[in-house]
């Protein structure tokens, strides 16, 4: 048995979770009364009960007090031993402007005297205590449907296990770090074959790129030296009841170093940790 909280700012993509999640069997309810979780876990958790895997969406559309009690309703539920893990979507402001824009739906939050953007603004801060407690966020900015639904499965549905969930994504600073990320390596240090007219175009996937980066010894060294990090302490986040690690590796543009860098990481710990996954951001994949 487990309970799953979907939670996020409006229009980040929190229905699609839960259609994904119903597909896949679970029990979902949305826009649950917050005050309502400990009634609903003591429901999923008796002996009888037919409800294994159960997901709640909970979020702005709840009255403020409700929400400011989901914190202890929490620590409640862990003191209980009863399996609980909060997802939480949320998007970068312009993202969720646009998409309120494109869809033309009302904000929940929204008024004669409250605008879009004061009421997204707004959602962030009620959101905030349910926030800081998400086992796994998923910042959805440049994220399609298609793309959040299968960022689902991967991480929450691929392995069902209570092992941990380690992702290695790779990103360019010049589009910004990964918000939802747990751990952030810098790799504009080391040697760019973007300087190399034949590699240019090609990216940290292909031979040539890898042979580049693979006889540099400075990449050698940062690859050891994030891996020896990553060994010592990624049992200590799992001890900690961490479901799911984010490691995000990031050079300048995101084509070469840092895909390379991700690929050769999710290689090494490919049978130390049972769900290894790899995202490129800038190159969609």
């Amino acid at each position: 048995m487990k309970l799953t909280i979907i939670s996020g700012r409006s229009g980040s993509g929190k229905s699609t979770v839960l259609h994904v999640l119903e597909d896949k069997g679970y029990y979902c309810i949305d826009n649950l009364p917050a005050s309502l979780l400990p009634a609903l876990a003591k429901r999923i958790s008796t002996d009888a009960s037919d409800l294994t895997q159960v997901a709640v969406s909970v979020d702005a559309r709840n009255v403020s007090t409700d929400l400011e009690q989901v914190p202890q309703i929490v620590a409640e539920l862990k003191e209980k031993t009863i399996p609980t893990e909060i997802l939480f979507l949320d998007a970068n402001s312009q993202t969720l402007l646009k998409r309120f824009s494109e869809s033309r739906r009302k904000h929940p939050l929204s008024s004669e005297s409250v605008g879009l953007r004061e009421a997204i603004d707004k959602e962030s801060e009620l959101l905030e205590p349910i926030s800081v407690l998400a086992n796994l966020t998923i910042d959805t900015s440049n994220m399609s449907l298609q793309a959040l639904r299968q960022t689902v499965k991967e991480r929450m549905l691929d392995d069902q296990t209570n092992a941990m969930a380690l992702l290695f994504q790779s990103f360019g600073f010049k589009n910004g770090v990964p918000v939802d990320a747990d751990i952030v390596y810098d790799v504009r240090c080391l040697p760019n074959p973007f300087w190399d007219n034949s590699l240019r175009a090609l990216t940290g996937l292909d031979d040539a790129v890898k042979k580049f980066l693979g006889d540099e010894s400075e990449v050698s060294e940062m690859l050891e030296d994030i891996s020896n990090y990553l060994e010592k302490w990624l049992p200590k986040f799992e001890a900690n009841n961490r479901s799911y690690i984010t490691v995000a590796v990031g050079c300048t543009g995101g084509q070469h170093r840092s895909v390379y860098l991700c690929e050769r990481l999710a290689e090494s710990f490919v049978g130390k940790i049972s769900n290894v996954q790899v995202r490129h951001r800038e190159l969609g994949v």
